[in-house]
């Protein structure tokens, strides 16, 4: 397999996502990439409510955070797995690169499409610095598509943000989203 022809490039969040295996080719038993994250960089803090997250450190360090408990994940540690909605993130404290799968089970279309969007925009310069897209109804979408939850005070606007995500997608945004974004 040609993995450069399935893999994508965050230039904000400064990591790389390859599609290993899609929920196409495994029957929706799971989705498994494999993530390259720079150092200083990662996600905040969010939880899904569709399926579970187990992350295996291929090379360098990952730090899992699940809620506040913080495992530090290297090669040959024993998987960390994240079930849904369980708050988590992870992120790199080291000054090396690190590489990880994430295996999601079930697997998930939507995850798959929403990170492929939310890459794209951050690469047309669509996001602000943190990776959020500028256009909030596109941060609506994104949450619907990858059944991501927000934490606190976020969580308290998230309401409004699947709002405007649902009436963007009767528009047909999303769909235009996946036109312009979703290759893999």
């Amino acid at each position: 397999m040609d993995v450069s022809a399935r893999a994508i490039y965050n230039p904000v969040q400064r990591d790389t996502a390859v599609f290993l295996k899609t929920v196409d080719e495994t029957g929706g038993a799971f989705t498994l990439i494999e993530v390259e994250v720079a150092p200083g960089g990662g996600v905040g803090e969010h939880f899904h409510t569709g399926y579970t997250e187990t992350f295996e450190c291929m090379e360098g360090e990952v730090n899992i955070q699940q809620g506040k408990k913080i495992i530090v994940l290297k090669p040959g540690d024993k998987p960390v797995v994240t079930e849904k909605n369980t708050l988590h993130r992870f992120f790199n404290t080291s000054n090396k690169a690190s590489r990880f799968t994430v295996l999601i089970t079930p697997g998930c279309r939507g995850f798959e499409e929403g990170i492929q969007i939310a890459y794209g925009l951050a690469r047309d310069g669509k996001t602000d610095r943190t990776g959020t897209p500028r256009r909030v109804a596109y941060l609506g979408i994104l949450l619907l598509l990858t059944q991501t939850k927000l934490p606190g005070w976020q969580g308290m606007i998230e309401k409004g943000l699947r709002w405007m995500g649902r009436r963007a997608e009767r528009r047909g945004v999303t769909d235009e989203l996946r036109r312009t974004y979703v290759k893999i």
